[in-house]
């Protein structure tokens, strides 16, 4: 087979990257090594930066988010038994949120590259790029007991953290920088409908906690918890019990507690690779960096990537310019320290760390009550949480 683009990994950065080339006349073909019903069925965030939902829109993807999706004006802060609301809007010049899932997300992208006949391969098996540093790079991967080849002109890997993608740089020119928490998030789904109308995020002295939602009657919710935890030890009662005693009585009487659906511990990390390039080969989304959820940045992140390196492969094939991809490294780490800061800001504000006892937990108690009381914070925070420029 032979394409312009071969894009490693079918989540939503990858389709979102092939849906955008189509549109402008750039053919790509996606190899995804697992099932599309799997990739339907994980569970991932689902708060979108308006960055991301504009992107959608203008990639024919946007109807379906349009009508079912959550807009967010404003998101809460609890701690010390009250709930304080950022109003995003009106720090930050009328901007939003939306709340709709990442898996709708990829279920939207997937639609639209069945109907403009996109070629997605999934079980894929054994993806390897080859000729990176070369002008005629080409992907193999084994479908059975056959070895396929594609040759294209450039590789986007945007396969996620444990993907072939990075591993394919040179590890002498590869910089990694990473920071691992000394905690997880027990993840818990409900067909419940949402305790608030809008996020909550609440820091106490048990831990940290979210309430979040997927739709008016699918709710999202999560403690911290010791990374070692056994799921098992977590029956429903021991978590709604928990949850309930994070968050300010008037929000946990208003709790209203079912059967899990679906039940989690997820590692929280701040990671990055640098460079995000090297020869023809690309490293997008997760392949590239990986943010702790608190600041609701890993999606919209990885569609920033798409953005900067849609643009830059729409100039070469457009006008024969290598600018966009030779400085595509350098604009998208740019945007991705200053996610990587706000999570990290937001994971070190809202989480109890033991080990930094009384004194750091009352710097905690200070910078909330600090940040709620100051507009000034307030419309840094809301400009980070909506999204900053691309």
């Amino acid at each position: 087979m032979k394409t312009q683009v071969g894009i490693i990994g079918g989540g939503p950065s990858g389709l979102l990257l092939s849906q955008i080339l189509h549109l402008r006349g750039i053919e790509s073909v996606v190899l995804e090594k697992r099932s599309r019903d799997y990739v339907l069925s994980r569970i991932r965030a689902g708060v979108l930066e308006q960055g991301l939902t504009d992107m959608l829109r203008a990639a024919d993807v946007g109807a379906r988010m349009d009508s079912e999706g959550e807009v967010h004006e404003g998101v809460n802060l609890a701690f010390g038994g009250q709930l304080h609301r950022i109003d995003l809007a009106d720090l930050t010049g009328g901007k939003s949120v939306m709340v709709y899932g990442q898996t709708e997300v990829t279920r939207d992208l997937y639609a639209a590259r069945d109907a403009m006949g996109g070629t997605v391969i999934h079980d894929a098996e054994d993806v390897t790029p080859h000729g990176l540093d070369s002008d005629a790079p080409w992907l193999t991967w084994r479908k059975g007991d056959e070895i396929m080849r594609l040759d294209c002109d450039f590789i986007a890997a945007c396969d996620g953290f444990h993907g072939v993608g990075r591993k394919s740089m040179p590890r002498d020119m590869l910089r990694e920088y990473e920071k691992v928490y000394p905690f997880g998030w027990l993840g818990v789904l409900s067909r419940t409908p949402p305790v608030h109308e809008e996020l909550i995020y609440a820091s106490h002295e048990r831990g940290f906690a979210l309430c979040s939602m997927r739709s008016k009657v699918l709710s999202r919710y999560y403690v911290q918890c010791p990374l070692d935890d056994d799921i098992a030890e977590w029956s429903d009662d021991r978590f709604w019990e928990e949850l309930k005693r994070r968050l300010p009585e008037e929000v946990a009487d208003a709790l209203e507690t079912g059967p899990s659906i679906e039940k989690s511990i997820a590692p929280l990390r701040s990671f990055v690779a640098e460079p995000l390039s090297w020869g023809r080969l690309f490293l997008a989304g997760d392949a590239g960096h990986i943010v702790p959820p608190t600041g609701a940045k890993g999606l919209n992140l990885a569609a920033s990537d798409v953005h900067y390196l849609s643009e830059a492969l729409i100039a070469h094939y457009a006008e024969g310019s290598e600018e966009g991809l030779k400085s595509y490294s350098d604009r998208a780490l740019r945007r991705i320290w200053k996610a990587e800061r706000f999570s990290w800001w937001m994971t070190m504000m809202m989480h109890h760390f033991p080990e930094n006892g009384g004194f750091g937990q009352r710097m905690q108690t200070a910078e909330l009550d600090y940040l709620v009381n100051s507009r000034a914070a307030m419309t840094a925070l809301a400009e980070n949480y909506v999204g900053l420029p691309f």
